[in-house]
């Protein structure tokens, strides 16, 4: 099975098709941030993962014991034609509490953390960009870093998708969490959500 994860984080790594670009990001729990994408036009997939870690093809026993260092993120593959990275930036935003640095919502640990991946040098910038615009916004400072050089490693199977395979169960997860809630808390009608 190792070696099925290892290819597949290969074939993730490897540069995007003509016409596609990747977009990293981490948000908390990985079942929570692929619908917001899923529903943006351009986006072609979603991928959750784990990013930001020195451990190769880590496991999510091992990620989730907060073994390896890994963040749980998606990966997004978009056509930049269709929408722009600054659009994707924003979904990530309204989608996770920028002031919390213990986690996410109810998650808590360093797996769980908010962090952009940029994948090259304009991506950097327009990252920081945002970061700095939305700084005005609240009275804490916003504690998600920028972080680069990460590898991507596709988490199991089962977690892809998983608010479409289990519906039941994901959206029970995500509103006993609390996660909602806390986006129109801090975002109010541009709160994300699905």
């Amino acid at each position: 099975m190792r070696t099925l994860f290892a290819i597949l984080a290969l074939a993730l790594a490897s540069p995007a098709a003509a016409g596609e670009a990747r977009a990293t990001f981490a948000g908390g729990c990985f079942w929570c941030m692929e619908p917001p994408f899923d529903a943006v036009e351009g986006v072609i997939s979603t991928t959750s993962g784990y990013a930001g870690g020195p451990e190769k093809s880590p496991s999510y026993k091992d990620v989730s014991a907060g073994r390896t260092g890994h963040l749980e993120a998606i990966q997004v593959v978009y056509d930049p034609a269709k929408v722009s990275y600054e659009q994707l930036l924003e979904v990530f935003w309204h989608n996770v509490d920028p002031l919390q640095d213990d986690g996410q919502f109810c998650d808590r640990g360093n797996q769980y953390r908010t962090a952009i991946f940029p994948h090259d040098d304009e991506q950097r910038r327009l990252a920081e960009k945002s970061k700095t615009a939305l700084a005005g916004r609240f009275e804490r400072p916003i504690v998600t870093r920028i972080l680069t050089g990460a590898d991507f490693y596709p988490a199991e199977a089962y977690h892809q998708d998983f608010y479409k395979k289990d519906p039941v169960r994901y959206y029970s997860y995500r509103r006993g969490c609390g996660r909602d809630a806390r986006l129109k808390q801090l975002w109010g009608d541009e709160a994300g959500g699905h």
